[in-house]
């Protein structure tokens, strides 16, 4: 069995908030998808949101949402319990049997690498050119 506050293995590793802020101010963002999400935000997210975008001016808004709940994911997969099975799957360094876990991570996990190979293997989506002017006819 595991010891309490064991770590789990995951393919994320948890960063903290503090490491994001760290982050913006010396490195650039990562690749994006061609698929975008819109969304409308509660008044103080987005007074908050506006408040970060000021104090690092390098970061466009929707570039600090991006990170933001990229790093919120992370905790969230950091923080799903770890639910011992019946199969044992290794033992630890004391020989004590480690089980697999039958809790919400797998899943989460497969699930989102499902999508990730998904998302990687779509093709770009052609930026639209903005809709042509008409041209007004003289009234004569």
């Amino acid at each position: 069995m595991r010891a309490p506050g064991a770590v789990r293995p995951t393919e994320c590793t948890p960063v903290s908030f503090k490491d994001l802020l760290e982050s913006w101010r010396q490195n650039a963002a990562t690749p994006r998808t061609a698929r975008s999400y819109a969304v409308r935000l509660p008044v103080d997210d987005a007074a908050q949101l506006a408040a970060l975008a000021d104090m690092f001016p390098g970061r466009a808004p929707e570039q600090l949402i991006s990170e933001l709940l990229s790093v919120a994911l992370k905790e969230l997969a950091a923080a799903m319990p770890y639910v011992a099975g019946k199969r044992v799957i290794s033992t630890d360094e004391h020989g004590d049997p480690v089980y697999e876990d039958v809790g919400p991570t797998p899943r989460f996990i497969e699930l989102a690498r499902i999508h990730r190979r998904a998302l990687a293997a779509a093709p770009p989506r052609p930026r639209r050119a903005p809709p042509a002017k008409k041209k007004r006819r003289s009234r004569a």
